[in-house]
């Protein structure tokens, strides 16, 4: 009994050596074979000749008992079957609604890029758009003239970058008792809790107000930390609220350039400053970081506040309206996305943001794919279960316009989050693949070429400077999908990890600290290249 394979269409035939016991699977005439071959995409049909050529005449002719040839038989009559009656035309329908999500990112990225240009265009740059003159001490007010400030740090073992956060904070320009920096300490190292315990009593002692606050248990994680920090007396006299995360560095003059938009404003809840990358050039993996994070700030966060005066808050670099936070119900730990949940129940109460992209403030970009992927958990996770909590809650939301609705449900989030990500991983890891294997299976060419060109074109419209590296960042992107599509899922349906937070590791201002990060630079430049083979061998 012989298995004899065709090493180009990948089609089986079994005969025996004698005619009582053969059985023979009939092949396709030539013209059908044409027909197929016709049929397939010309990158596919160069992968199967390369294939059977390579592999597949290796294996011309196999014998094989009657038993066996009887079951093989059997089985290809099941998988021919199941593929023409089950496979086919469920991979069909999958590639109908990716073409459908593909022309809806489009689209959506379309009309925030148009949005974001024609603001650029006409200048209509946020401090010409509200009103934000400089906040003047008034001789006989004194110091009182400008807002209580409110700046929480919150912390977990962070003692590459401690000093740097709270230095920053001190170091605002405002007066000192109008003031008061409060470092909410989450730690779980002694060691780590004395420095920065002592880094804050050497700033108390030149007359900073710093408040060094602890607790017993790390319940809810950041939302928790910061809803403890908001409970103490003195936060009471505080109208603004400003957070940055133990890695951010904001200017002396940040205060000075924020508060008076919420000063002036009193619709506005919120100021969204962006975050600027000491460490984007430190490795391949912080240089496609980079890429995604400036699409973000230049195009999302900018259309979002021009559109309708939303969008989601950072967690960090920005200053909040007190009274916002307590109307909104305060930090809710419900979701790992606290920051995004607060926005949203801040937005449908009527209240306002806006993102001013012209104030940066130095923040770290994570270093280790390890980290960045614990990053990305969240930040796909959250969102997706903070959807499906928030949904009924924003259709039902009162105090907001129609277009806002649709703006938070589409837009926000069915578009840029759900679609986009199920798009990335089952169209490029799923269906481009099996399209090779499957003739019937067939993708117009403009899905597989123009429409992904033209995605990955206007993505690089955030940093034209890096456009160079496109084709490395589409292979990093494509790679990441499948993660996200993973917690994506978990969000929604509530599984295991569904509440999973891990601190994002940081290393310290890269810029700074070259000697005592040149062990640290040489394993992360390894480490890069090793990514960069993971990119290239998992997108193809």
């Amino acid at each position: 009994m012989e298995l004899v394979i065709d090493p180009h269409i990948c089609l089986v035939r079994l005969h025996a050596s004698s005619a009582t016991n053969s059985r023979l699977l009939p092949l396709p005439s030539p013209a059908s074979k044409a027909s197929a071959m016709a049929g397939m995409p010309d990158y596919a049909l160069r992968f199967r000749v390369v294939v059977g050529d390579a592999f597949l005449r290796a294996c011309d002719e196999l014998s094989l008992p009657p038993a066996v040839a009887t079951a093989v038989e059997q089985l290809l009559n099941a998988w021919r079957h199941a593929r023409t009656q089950l496979l086919v035309p469920f991979l069909r329908g999958l590639v109908v609604a990716c073409m459908v999500m593909s022309v809806i990112v489009l689209m959506e990225k379309l009309f925030l890029g148009t949005v974001s240009s024609v603001m650029k265009v006409l200048r209509r740059r946020p401090a010409r758009l509200y009103k934000c003159d400089p906040i003047e001490q008034d001789e006989e007010a004194g110091s009182t003239a400008f807002p209580m400030v409110l700046v929480q740090i919150p912390m977990y073992n962070e003692k590459e970058v401690y000093q740097l956060s709270i230095g920053a904070a001190c170091r605002l320009t405002w007066p000192a008792d109008r003031l008061i920096v409060q470092v909410l300490d989450d730690s779980t190292d002694d060691l780590i809790k004395e420095m920065v315990q002592s880094e804050c009593s050497k700033w108390a002692a030149r007359g900073i107000s710093v408040k060094y606050e602890t607790r017993k248990d790390r319940t809810g994680y950041k939302a928790g930390n910061l809803t403890e920090g908001m409970k103490h007396d003195y936060v009471q006299a505080c109208e603004f609220v400003a957070i940055f995360d133990a890695d951010f560095q904001p200017s002396p003059d940040f205060l000075v350039k924020t508060v008076p938009f919420l000063v002036h404003n009193p619709k506005l809840a919120l100021v969204q400053t962006r975050w600027m990358f000491v460490n984007a050039k430190e490795c391949m993996l912080t240089r496609m970081q980079e890429m995604s994070m400036d699409y973000h700030f230049k195009v999302e966060q900018e259309a979002g506040s021009s559109l309708c005066k939303f969008f989601g808050y950072n967690g960090t670099a920005g200053v909040w309206r007190t009274k916002a936070i307590v109307e909104s119900g305060g930090w809710l730990d419900r979701t790992t996305a606290e920051d995004m949940d607060l926005a949203l129940r801040a937005g449908i109460l009527g209240w306002e943001f806006v993102y001013v992209g012209s104030i940066k403030v130095k923040s770290e970009l994570p270093s280790t794919l390890k980290a960045y992927r614990s990053q990305q958990h969240r930040w796909s996770c959250g969102p997706a279960l903070l959807f499906k909590k928030m949904f009924w809650d924003i259709l039902t939301a009162k105090e907001v316009t129609i277009w806002k609705k649709f703006y938070m449900i589409y837009n926000f989030f069915i578009a840029r989050r759900i679609v986009s990500t199920f798009f990335s991983f089952i169209f490029f890891s799923v269906l481009l693949p099996l399209s090779i294997l499957l003739p019937e299976l067939k993708i117009p060419s403009w899905e597989v070429m123009y429409i992904p060109i033209a995605i990955t074109l206007l993505n690089s419209v955030g940093n034209p400077r890096n456009i160079h590296l496109i084709i490395l960042w589409v292979l990093f992107e494509n790679v990441m999908a499948l993660h996200r599509f993973k917690a994506m899922l978990i969000g929604f349906f509530e599984a295991g990890r569904v509440n999973e937070w891990i601190i994002t590791q940081k290393l310290g201002n890269v810029q700074k600290r070259k000697p005592t990060l040149c062990a640290a630079k040489k394993f992360l430049f390894k480490e890069s290249s090793i990514f960069q083979s993971y990119c290239l061998a998992c997108s193809f």
